[in-house]
């Protein structure tokens, strides 16, 4: 597999499509987003808060807020960030540096958002962290699920490769690439590396680790004993 980003995402669904190279991995923009982002806002011209920003939110220097988003009382953005037109921040969204939004984005209450692009119709509305990944076009993140960007020995992250076992991405920090309307359902773990191709289904309370391919579903079923209480 070589990983093209265009495997996994829909380009027409993002500005941003100059973070990626198609000679390279998907995962190689999350190496670009801080450099970018400081290149288009150096680049800008005009006021960088266009939106409606509740005079209680706490929004930090170089951050773009597009006409029609929308930032909610007590969400924080630090920048360099870049929310897109419709898009909404709510109430105790994290949003921390290096974190592109695309248009019509639904960025959740006790969510944290680092080091991360959002294509366009992005959902990731409860209680979710994303660090280091990449959400595809109407990706959506059930309540709950984490992005874990990290392994435990701290370690280069690898990616399953088919019969060629693991590919050493050469990134300390990558989480996942949701690719275009995947869904993830609650409470699941997608372990550093996670690879899901487009319209996929994770059932809630999976732990998952590797790569899936397009139109799978992944079912998880736990076993369920009622017993009668004494």
């Amino acid at each position: 597999m070589d990983f093209s980003s265009s495997d996994y995402l829909d380009f027409e669904q993002t500005d941003h499509a100059a973070l990626f190279e198609s000679t390279e991995p998907v995962w190689s923009a999350l190496s670009q987003i801080g450099d970018y982002l400081e290149t288009i806002l150096d680049g800008f011209e005009g006021d960088f808060i266009q939106g409606n920003v509740d005079d209680r939110a706490v929004v930090g220097d170089r951050v773009f807020i597009a006409p029609g988003a929308i930032v909610e009382a007590n969400a924080i953005i630090k920048g360099p960030a870049w929310i897109g037109a419709g898009s909404v921040v709510r109430s105790g969204a994290y949003v921390r540096e290096k974190v592109i939004v695309g248009d019509n984005c639904t960025l959740g209450n006790s969510s944290e958002f680092k080091n991360c692009l959002l294509f366009n119709r992005c959902e990731v509305p409860h209680f979710n962290y994303v660090g280091d990944s990449i959400l595809g076009y109407k990706a959506h993140l059930g309540a709950g699920v984490i992005c874990s960007n990290v392994r435990l020995d701290r370690e280069n992250v690898r990616v399953k490769n088919d019969a060629k076992g693991f590919l050493d991405t050469g990134l300390r920090k990558f989480g996942a690439i949701i690719g275009d309307r995947t869904e993830v359902g609650c409470n699941s773990v997608l372990s550093p590396g996670s690879i899901l191709g487009r319209d996929c289904i994770v059932y809630p309370l999976t732990s998952w680790t590797g790569v899936l391919g397009d139109k799978q579903i992944v079912k998880t079923k736990q076993e369920t004993e009622v017993v009668a209480r004494h």
